[in-house]
């Protein structure tokens, strides 16, 4: 299986038209070491269904850990010992207080960082950029779960002045990785939903997200980039004021947590859905047939003739998947996702 080329995936984002094919990127979120004894298998059928875009991860700063050739090159310019296994990811609480602000702001990491950049080969295909944890799950990185969904009623003022610090930061990442890799496109992480619905309401979105989410967006579409944004659970809430201000891609659409087609018909060709295929239940615990048959569903509940539509992985591959399911999920996609866009082309 031959690749797209990267304006044929500009095409489709940009909803200019529906290729020969839907385009596939399950290459992304799976790593064929999961599968175990059926490594070199996996291995060969992703290689067999080529990824139609490339991502490099980006070195971006850790909270306490930074490293040998730039002791600041870290959020916070402290050390914190943190016993593994006595708290949860989302329990522990880097910044203990607010008032640590200003010396965290005055000693933030520099986006100049040599190593922010990864080596990279020559381009040949449409090629994001990417990084963990835009804005929310940063905050919860920093302060905890539980304080981070406080500190939007109790300190409001200290998260402005974070996520504005953060947006200028990351708005340098994208003129590096424009000029440095020539990024095709941002792909960034938010988890601002669960499985029933949003983390908060809709006010609190467009007080505290939607301001520095338009900077970044904005600033990719002025380098002629566009902006991937994965987040998991029920985000419908959220969808209109996320194609406002310019969201491009958005992923996974995640299964059981919203009605897919009911999103297709609401939102269909205001912005490109990146459809993640569910991890959760069908490809772990169903049949390859099964497989098959959600495949075809989801191409036939996304498919439009303007383009505006991939094929993912909802989430990363995980050890449970059989290797049988994953020949049935590459194999239905590539052939029915050929003749879909053959019949609407």
């Amino acid at each position: 299986m031959e690749y797209f080329a990267c304006e044929q995936i500009r095409r489709i984002i940009d909803g200019k038209g529906i290729e020969s094919r839907i385009p596939l990127t399950y290459d992304l979120w799976i790593d064929p070491a999961v599968f175990g004894q059926h490594e070199k298998t996996a291995d060969a059928l992703l290689k067999e269904y080529t990824g139609d875009v490339e991502s490099l991860y980006l070195g971006m700063p850790g909270i306490f850990d930074a490293p040998n050739d730039d002791p600041h090159y870290r959020y916070l310019s402290k050390d914190k010992a943190l016993a593994e296994g006595t708290a949860g990811l989302d329990a522990v609480i880097a910044i203990d207080d607010w008032t640590e602000l200003p010396d965290i702001l005055a000693d933030f990491p520099s986006a100049e960082y040599p190593g922010l950049i990864p080596q990279a080969g020559p381009k040949s295909r449409y090629r994001l950029i990417h990084w963990w944890y835009w804005l929310f799950e940063r905050l919860w990185s920093l302060r905890g779960m539980e304080n981070a969904l406080m500190d939007f009623y109790l300190y409001p003022g200290q998260i402005h002045q974070l996520f504005d610090k953060l947006t200028d930061f990351y708005c340098r990442v994208l003129e590096r990785g424009k000029s440095e890799l020539a990024a095709d496109g941002l792909f960034i992480s938010d988890d601002i939903g669960t499985q029933k619905g949003p983390f908060f309401s809709l006010d609190i979105f467009r007080e505290f997200f939607k301001p520095y989410y338009k900077r970044l967006i904005d600033k990719a579409h002025a380098l002629d980039m566009h902006v991937w944004m994965h987040t998991c659970g029920n985000i419908e809430l959220f969808l209109p004021d996320l194609i406002e201000i310019g969201l491009d891609v958005i992923h996974p659409i995640q299964k059981y947590t919203m009605d897919e087609a009911e999103i297709a018909k609401k939102f269909g060709g205001q912005i490109t859905f990146w459809v993640g295929f569910d991890v959760q239940q069908i490809i772990p615990y169903g049949t390859p047939q099964e497989v098959a048959q959600e495949v075809r569903h989801l191409v036939d509940t996304f498919a439009r003739k303007d383009g505006r539509f991939m094929l993912t992985l909802g989430n990363g591959a995980t050890p449970d998947f059989p290797i049988e399911s994953l020949q049935a999920l590459l194999k239905t996609s590539y052939e029915y996702g050929r003749k879909k866009a053959a019949e609407i082309r």
